[in-house]
This record gives structure tokens, C-alpha cells and sequence, in this order.
């Protein structure tokens, strides 16, 4: 068994923009494993790129293992994408669901946050109005001018649960300002406030509402460094590299005391569809790429008042 990678490109709804650039389409990597399908979207700020995650996933021996893929590639997107097709491919075998293979329920639908884009506190607060219906909104931040936003999308969307992901764009400084703010406009949680590796302050300020742990999380050897300083983890099988390490992750974190969000880059609902599986028992869901997309794959995941759905055999698992 050969694995086959192709590029697909994705147009977005709208640009998606975060403290970090703007985007207007999903790039992304889709594997076959024979039968089975596999989605990453290579993120430059793990230093991947379509052409270096396609030479990882080249470099593979043919009729690799899912066991030996855990090993021959590191966390990542192109660990991912062949650990999720060869799931694919191990239940269409089976003629099972991947639940079934892992002696798990089906996944009951989810509610997920939709997000908003970074932009200007008018456009923010009219983007929040638009979705105000939603009963989660994730608001990407992470500037030092953010309070006008803020206030803009709570004026929006006076009724809706808020969680806020500053993408590592604020100091210990600015966040520690902000935090009362946060607690008096009803936000839930604040995602990665501080950059990778420069967040210790994190563990010596107060944190009057939880902290997730984003770009300082990806698989299980992050856990020892979080403590202290984080609530919550993210789990994303981009950083992860795959559902095999990020069911691991959830099992060791959730046993060390901390919550688990499950989060995603933008990607189509074939990225999405193996991070369902996680979603039992997590405090927060945000599974929302494909409701960004103008376009997705023939076969969608659903996406109603209940929430995300788990995925139709003819997408994935």
C-alpha cells in the first residue's frame, strides 16, 4: 500500500484574519491509505509547509503501520493526516466505525463555538451580531488595543457564551490589565494570552478565569510544562500529529487535573471529522473550520441547533 498526497485548496466564506496574518483560503494535504482518507493543513507557525509535510509523508516506507507512523514522524501535520487514513482505512476494512474499533459510543453532537475574525471593533461587533444566535463565540484577539473589540462583539452578542483566543499576542502586562475586563463582559476562557515559551509569568499572576494552553500544547510530553501556569489544553490533531497521540493526550491530561478543549486550524470537515471522536467530556468544542468555507468535500459534516455531528462513513471513520 502506496500512501497518495494531493493539495486541495478550500475558499473561506470571508477573510479569516488573527494577530498573526489574514487569510482568504484553506490549504491543505489530503493522504489515502489505501481506501482510507486523511486531512492536515501544514501551519507556519510550526515551520511546515505544503511541500516540507509532503516530503515527510514521501519519506514513509511503504505499507507503514499506524504503530510505526507514531514513531517514524513526529507530532505534527504530516503524522496526522497518515494516522487518520490509516484509521479510515482499518474501520472501512473491518466494515466497523472507528468508535467501534476503539470500544466507544458514537459521538453525540457537539455544541461548537464559531469564530470570529480580528478586525476592526465595528466590523467585530457586526460579525458578532450576525451570529448572535450561536450559543458560543470564540473571538480571536491578541492586540494591544483589544478592549473596543471586546466590548463591540458583547454588545453584538449580549446572550452569547464568549471565549476569547489571543493567538500569543499579548504581554503579561497587558493580559494582567485586561483580566478583570474579561471577568466583567462574562468571557469563559482565554486562549494561549502569552507566547510559547515566554508564558512562566502565567504561573505567578492570578488567573481569575481559566487559561488553554494552544501553541504550548502538542502531545503529551507538553503536560509537564503546563502545570501551574494552565487550566485547559487544546488538543488539535495538526499538533498532535493524529487521533492515536491526541486520544492519549486527552486520557493523560484530563488524570493530571486539567481540562480539555478540542480545537482545529481551518481546514475541511474531513480535518474535523476524526477530532469528533474527542469531544466527549471536553469543556469546550471548536470544530467550526468548515463553517468558514465558501466549499468543502462532497461528503460535509452536519452542522445544526445540536451542534457538530459525528461524521457519515462516506467522509471519514
Amino acid at each position: 500500500m502506496m500512501l497518495e498526497v494531493t493539495r486541495d485548496t478550500f475558499r473561506l466564506a470571508q477573510v479569516f484574519t488573527i494577530s498573526r496574518g489574514s487569510r482568504t483560503e484553506a490549504q491543505v494535504l489530503t493522504v489515502r491509505a489505501g481506501n482510507g482518507l486523511g486531512e492536515c493543513v501544514p501551519y507556519a507557525r510550526y515551520d511546515e509547509t505544503l511541500d516540507s509535510v509532503t516530503a515527510q509523508i514521501a519519506g514513509l516506507p511503504k505499507g507503514i503501520s499506524r504503530a510505526d507512523v507514531q514513531e517514524a514522524l513526529p507530532a505534527g501535520a504530516a503524522r496526522n493526516a497518515v494516522d487518520c487514513a490509516l484509521w479510515d482505512q482499518a474501520a472501512k476494512q473491518a466494515g466497523v466505525r472507528v468508535w467501534d474499533l476503539l470500544g466507544q459510543a458514537a459521538p453525540a453532537p457537539a455544541v461548537t463555538a464559531y469564530t470570529l475574525s480580528l478586525d476592526t471593533p465595528d466590523a467585530m461587533q457586526a460579525q458578532a451580531a450576525r451570529h448572535a444566535h450561536r450559543p458560543l463565540l470564540k473571538i480571536k484577539l491578541g492586540t494591544p488595543d483589544d478592549m473596543p473589540r471586546l466590548e463591540a462583539v458583547r454588545r453584538g452578542a449580549p446572550d452569547a457564551r464568549i471565549i476569547i483566543d489571543a493567538n500569543e499576542g499579548w504581554t503579561a502586562e497587558v493580559y494582567a490589565d485586561l483580566a478583570p475586563h474579561l471577568l466583567r463582559l462574562g468571557v469563559a476562557m482565554v486562549e494561549q494570552p502569552l507566547p510559547a515559551g515566554a508564558d512562566d509569568m502565567l504561573g505567578e499572576i492570578a488567573r481569575p478565569l481559566p487559561v488553554c494552553a494552544d501553541e504550548s500544547c502538542h502531545d503529551r510530553a507538553s503536560l509537564a510544562g503546563l502545570v501551574g501556569k494552565y487550566d485547559m489544553v487544546n488538543i488539535k490533531l495538526d499538533k498532535t500529529g493524529g487521533l492515536t497521540e491526541a486520544l492519549a493526550l486527552k486520557d493523560a491530561a484530563l488524570a493530571q487535573g486539567f481540562s480539555v478543549m478540542v480545537g482545529c486550524m481551518v481546514g475541511s470537515s474531513l480535518a474535523m471529522a476524526p477530532a469528533t471522536l474527542l469531544t466527549p467530556g471536553a469543556a469546550f468544542v471548536d470544530l467550526d473550520g468548515p463553517l468558514l468555507l465558501a466549499e468543502d468535500r462532497a461528503v460535509p459534516l452536519v452542522f445544526d441547533a445540536d451542534g457538530v455531528h459525528a461524521p457519515d462513513a462516506g467522509l471519514w471513520g
